[in-house]
């Protein structure tokens, strides 16, 4: 809830969210890799731990817009932090996506960003269905050192 109180006050009226965390510290940006044309920076706002973006350093809103190099280095990004995921928290597959536009239900429409979630077996729990809640039980802090660590060099 510290993250949802302090992402909610943080986000309003300061511009771009992924244009911003590129300026930022790797730990204070949630970032855990920066690559030459896109960054890979965790979800502020996650459906399971580990929850990542990957993000062109461009200010874009489209993929058609992203260039060959940005695109070729997205996709590389995904593999990578595919790897790193299952390495760090043994997780059985992904979620892997990209909403396109306000009614495709992008939260962040004017910055292109692909979303990786890891998803275990057993993750699909009472939560979301009877309490409309998520329990996310690391704190986005413990999450990004480990994967960034875990990054190969």
């Amino acid at each position: 809830m510290a993250y949802i109180a302090a992402g909610a006050d943080v986000n309003r009226g300061s511009g771009c969210p992924f244009c911003a965390a590129p300026g930022k510290d790797d730990e204070t940006g949630l970032i855990v890799h920066r690559g030459e044309h896109a960054f890979v920076v965790l979800n502020l706002f996650p459906y399971n731990s580990g929850h990542m973006l990957v993000c062109p350093y461009r200010h874009i809103g489209l993929y058609d817009e992203a260039t060959e190099a940005e695109v070729a280095e997205i996709a590389s990004l995904t593999q990578t932090a595919m790897r790193v995921l299952r390495e760090v928290s043994r997780c059985d597959g992904f979620n892997i996506g990209m909403n396109q536009g306000h009614v495709a239900g992008a939260g962040v429409e004017e910055h292109l960003h692909q979303h990786i979630v890891p998803r275990w077996g057993s993750d699909a729990n009472f939560f979301p269905i009877i309490a409309k809640t998520k329990a996310l039980p690391q704190l986005l802090g413990d999450v990004r050192r480990a994967i960034a660590d875990a990054w190969p060099v």
